[in-house]
């Protein structure tokens, strides 16, 4: 008998939410993942997009727009997925299992999808593969550039577009090296499913294989193309991410919690009970994230504009 799959801890799950705490969809307030709340506006999709099986010169643009917003090294291939979750499942089979290093806690789905081809998973020391999760979450670590002695190196930047600049995109020309891009986190399309692996020319081709053809829809290859080439469109949604990252520290701070860490689109707090917390907001309609492995961490996304005063009056 085939075992069910293990359900693994996300944010989101927005629906078990109501069904315990009640109220409908617009009710609440989402704070539970990293994804920015005022998402890139998508304007109008080109009918072809929806009725016609993509072609190679809307990919050959997204790949063009990708390259040119990440500063992709001319030796380094890139390719768009559906999503960087597709990415991160389909990786581990492209080497005979053995021991890979993912320092934790973090992102779990790396850890849990080498499990599942049969790796062991250690969290320092050596092994044939590596993973980073560059800024981590859900603390918001910046790593080093690491020192690629490894058969595959996987620095996944999901989280890397608010601040550009830690960016390890150089060392995408390093034998072995896949960089990981997630579209729907900075631009809130998680939605459209659309993510990036960029690095070695090799293991590129053999993700591309793995993932076979048309794997990006019409609708999110133009989109994302659009949106990659809107530089005015980040450098102002950068600004305001920092700007309503600190407010929400303030009045977090302000309420007894203490700022851990985080990002620009996520924050880490220590609250001493995070299980009453979560409980607390979840009965005003206000949905966090809590972690398995401490009793003290609450993680907030930030609200919409239109969702500051639910927060406020909650806490």
């Amino acid at each position: 008998m085939t075992k069910p799959a293990q359900i693994r801890d996300h944010g989101g799950g927005l629906d078990a939410a109501m069904a315990k705490y009640g109220g409908s969809r617009s009710d609440w307030l989402d704070l539970s993942t990293g994804i920015n709340p005022e998402p890139y506006p998508v304007g109008t999709i080109a009918p072809h997009a929806w009725a016609s099986l993509p072609d190679a010169g809307a990919f050959d643009a997204l790949q063009a727009a990708a390259r040119r917003f990440w500063s992709v090294p001319n030796d380094a291939a890139v390719l768009a997925a559906p999503g960087a979750s597709a990415l991160i499942a389909r990786i581990p089979a492209l080497l005979l299992p053995s021991r890979a290093v993912i320092a934790g806690p973090t992102y779990n789905e790396h850890a849990a999808s080498f499990r599942a081809q049969g790796w062991q998973i250690a969290d320092h020391g050596d092994g044939d593969a590596r993973v980073i999760v560059h800024p981590n979450n859900p603390d918001g670590h910046v790593w080093d550039a690491p020192n690629f002695n490894q058969s595959i190196t996987v620095i996944d930047e999901s989280f890397c577009d608010v601040d550009p600049k830690i960016s390890h995109i150089q060392t995408a020309t390093q034998p072995g090296t896949l960089i990981l891009k997630s579209f729907g986190k900075f631009w809130g399309l998680a939605g459209l499913r659309l993510g990036f692996a960029i690095g070695d020319p090799d293991l590129i081709a053999r993700l591309r294989e793995a993932i076979g053809p048309w794997q990006v829809s019409g609708p999110a290859l133009a989109i994302g193309a659009r949106a990659l080439t809107d530089d005015q469109w980040a450098e102002q949604t950068r600004e305001r991410l920092g700007d309503d990252a600190a407010r929400l520290d303030a009045l977090m701070t302000d309420n007894g919690a203490t700022l851990v860490g985080g990002t620009s689109l996520f924050r880490l707090y220590d609250v001493g009970n995070a299980a009453h917390w979560q409980d607390r907001l979840a009965k005003r309609h206000i949905w966090s994230r809590v972690f398995p492995y401490s009793s003290k961490w609450l993680r907030l996304g930030l609200p919409p504009s239109s969702g500051w005063r639910q927060l406020e009056a909650a806490l």
